[in-house]
């Protein structure tokens, strides 16, 4: 399976799409309120296909929820089951369930088998429109889904997942192991002697961002300034993600061009937001990580984890002794058992190289393999 974007071209026909997903939203919304309802009054949670089946009988007596296709509509209610059963599997309540949404920024529909038509060069039919898109790619494969996306600056992609053979990987051997360990000072700490510094795209841009936000708060609700406010903020916020994906994805090409495996260790992200808030979304690990597993699975590069309870900071990455307590303001410890000096993310960096190795059948790689100097 392979995901493709493509941008539509700007034009006034547009207005049709958008006023789909704004009528996606409102079924969206009613499945949402049905499935409240249902449970206050049997207190089961309603099946999907009967959803589905009642949500098709209230479309031939409401004229504007026909422009959305009958599979986007299957698509909302499979949307809600997926969030409702991912609710119903974290027990401690972690995970929120489905709530409502306002309209305007409801973001996308999907279309599965039917309601669109490649027409050959960049056209695309939709519905009984036909659209324009920057072709920057072929489509080669079965299309499995067409998804109409919405962004805060009103611009919409077509986003299309492909069902391909298996392409030919890019593989280049160089038969070096690495761990890493994620920080808030560092953004990763190699096993191999090397540091990379996050640039905390946006902290640089925080000024600007506080600007935008106060400008947008000064504007009359509802008039043509304010809306001219929101969209600036929207952009200054949109620049920050783009030039953040951008060094991830270099970032993601320069680790597996030199190491075959890449050892993490999984983190509990929550809880480092509810102790360290924005900077920890401004270093995006996860995001981070997604990328660069696409980019090992292109390249036939391994991604390995290790848990988060293995004490890879109080172990001594020298002879194994293990700390029995560690504060998070030390930065560098003495090892009572063969008085090694380990610097706090190297120290951990070497641990989970060492573990993920051993995850993968490797044994003991703490003299195995050479280092590589960047």
């Amino acid at each position: 399976m392979k995901t493709l974007k493509f941008k539509l071209y700007q034009h006034k026909r547009n207005r049709y799409l958008k006023r789909t997903i704004n009528a996606a939203g409102r079924i969206y919304n009613h499945c949402v309120a049905l499935h409240k309802r249902y449970y206050r009054m049997w207190g089961k949670h309603l099946n999907c296909a009967r959803l589905q089946k009642h949500i098709a009988k209230l479309r031939k007596r409401n004229p504007w929820w026909l422009q959305v296709g009958s599979q986007a509509v299957q698509d909302i209610c499979q949307r809600i089951e997926k969030a409702y059963q991912l609710f119903f599997k974290h027990k401690d309540r972690s995970v929120r369930p489905p709530n409502f949404k306002k309209t305007r920024k409801y973001k996308s529909f999907t279309l599965k088998q039917a309601g669109y038509k490649f027409l050959g060069g960049n056209r695309v039919r939709i519905g009984n429109k036909v659209y324009q898109y920057w072709n920057s790619r072929p489509i080669e494969g079965k299309v499995k889904t067409v998804t109409i996306k919405r962004t805060p600056l009103g611009e919409l992609f077509m986003i299309v997942t492909v069902d391909t053979l298996s392409e030919p990987q890019v593989k280049t051997e160089t038969g070096n192991i690495a761990g890493f360990d994620f920080g808030l000072k560092t953004f990763l700490t190699c096993s191999e002697g090397f540091k990379i510094d996050a640039p905390l795209f946006f902290k640089q841009s925080l000024n600007a961002v506080r600007k935008a936000s106060r400008e947008l708060s000064r504007k009359q609700k509802g008039s043509a300034h304010r809306e001219r406010a929101r969209l600036n903020l929207a952009r200054k916020h949109e620049d920050i993600a783009h030039r953040r994906r951008d060094w991830f994805w270099k970032l993601a090409h320069r680790l597996t061009n030199q190491f075959d495996v890449l050892c993490f260790e999984t983190l509990n992200l929550k809880a480092m937001q509810r102790l360290w808030g924005r900077k920890v979304s401004d270093l995006a690990f996860r995001e981070f990580l997604q990328i660069l597993e696409w980019v090992a699975t292109k390249k036939g590069k391994r991604v390995v984890y290790v848990d988060r309870w293995f004490p890879s900071s109080k172990t001594c990455s020298s002879c194994g002794h293990i700390l029995e307590h560690l504060d998070l303001e030390t930065r560098h410890w003495r090892c009572p058992s063969c008085s090694a000096e380990n610097d706090r993310d190297e120290n951990a960096a070497m641990n989970i190289k060492v573990a993920g190795a051993s995850a993968i059948g490797l044994g003991d790689v703490r003299q195995a393999l050479p280092a590589i100097a960047v």
